[in-house]
């Protein structure tokens, strides 16, 4: 009977963490998508795929749904504060010189 029930729990904790993992990636996604709008007003002609990439790279799991919020609602000023206090983390600006080349475009 014991053994049934850690199997079961094995399985319920399956479904928990491919679910979690399920709604990170939606989040991450939509989030991405907010943070390349606000790059894009922010820095007008600049590619911003590189610097959204590493601005969600250095993001927390939190800041990510925070941002994400804003994909289902609107960007708002506390949105675009995330995104700016993300962008200059040492992690950030390294991995934006590192992989912006050719932000210009």
């Amino acid at each position: 009977m014991r053994i049934l029930q850690a199997i079961s729990v094995a399985f319920t904790l399956g479904a928990c963490l491919q679910a979690n993992d399920a709604a990170g990636t939606v989040a991450r996604n939509t989030a991405k998508t907010v943070v390349n709008g606000v790059v894009a007003q922010k820095f007008t002609g600049v590619n911003a795929a590189p610097i959204t990439d590493c601005v969600i790279d250095n993001a927390s799991r939190g800041e990510i749904f925070e941002i994400a919020k804003a994909g289902a609602t609107s960007v708002i000023p506390a949105t675009v504060e995330i995104v700016t206090g993300i962008a200059p983390r040492p992690d950030t600006m390294h991995c934006i010189s590192k992989n912006g080349l050719g932000l210009f475009t």
